[in-house]
């Protein structure tokens, strides 16, 4: 073994370095998919059964195997061709491409200049950015519309006589996945009882997943922010624009302070105390 790793050159170690790292992103991208947990189940299977028969000399076992690898790759590929769409496209999307960064720091400036306005005319809104874990399941228990993200269509959309008001809007992909969704409200006790129930619902959502809640008082036009269960609330203009900025830059410190320095706007929105959020 040690002969092994002595022979090993410069060359073997980036590309054993390279092997790993694409690994990783494979791995990072399809994580959240539905057949991820299917795929690792079946990989393990085929792992334990390679070791089991080369150690044990399992030739019917080991036969098997290399005859039914190539098919049950194709086999894989149209069974899982949905997942290993999404897993690709989240990929491709990554940070790391600067094409994504541009296209992600439209969509943030868009989507505060949206949050900002509707603070200032104080309509209610909750929204939800989806991360890695997906948001499907709250998907569904709302309208689909896939449409791009604006501030006239989050104004239509959060109207109080609007017919998808009542309800959050999910954001996935920098796109509007869609609007009038359920988010599973926090068993949390709080303290403070002028939390009402668009800011349970944020805080809810992101216990459960890796989403990014926001939420606008219809009451005061106060803006808050809620992460991993956290809420930050009445945010000036300024801190919501640097939040939001700090969240999905992290890492990067050359693009976030461009972000940070895009999106800074003047006219901070005054701060103010919450009461009853939610008036339906």
């Amino acid at each position: 073994m040690w002969n092994f790793f002595s022979e090993l050159g410069w060359r073997d170690g980036i590309e054993i370095l390279l092997l790993a790292t694409c690994i990783y992103q494979v791995y990072r991208a399809f994580r959240s998919t539905r057949g991820a947990q299917i795929l690792v189940g079946l990989g393990t299977i085929l792992v334990v059964l390679t070791l089991v028969s080369t150690v044990f000399k399992f030739e019917v076992i080991q036969w098997i195997i290399t005859r039914a690898a190539a098919v049950l790759a194709f086999a894989l590929i149209v069974i899982f061709q949905p997942e290993l769409r999404t897993g690709l496209a989240r990929l491709g999307s990554h940070r790391l491409f600067s094409l994504y960064g541009r296209r992600r720091l439209d969509f943030l400036e868009r989507f505060a200049d949206a949050v900002l306005n509707l603070s200032k005319k104080r309509v209610g809104a909750l929204f939800a950015i989806q991360r890695d874990v997906s948001l499907k399941e709250q998907l569904d228990t709302g309208v689909v519309l896939d449409a791009r993200f604006s501030p006239e269509l989050a104004m239509a959309v959060f109207h109080p006589k609007a017919p998808l008001h009542d309800g959050g809007m999910i954001l996935a992909d920098d796109r509007v996945a869609g609007a009038a969704c359920v988010f599973p409200v926090t068993e949390r006790e709080m303290q403070d009882r002028s939390i009402g129930l668009r800011h349970r619902a944020a805080i809810g959502l992101t216990e459960r997943t890796d989403a990014i809640a926001v939420v606008v008082s219809e009451e005061t036009g106060g803006i808050s922010i809620c992460q991993n269960g956290s809420l930050q609330r009445n945010l000036t203009e300024q801190q919501f624009r640097e939040k939001i900025a700090n969240i999905f830059f992290t890492g990067n410190p050359t693009h976030e302070t461009q972000t940070v320095e895009k999106l800074d706007r003047e006219g901070p929105v005054p701060p103010a105390g919450d009461r009853n959020l939610v008036s339906h």
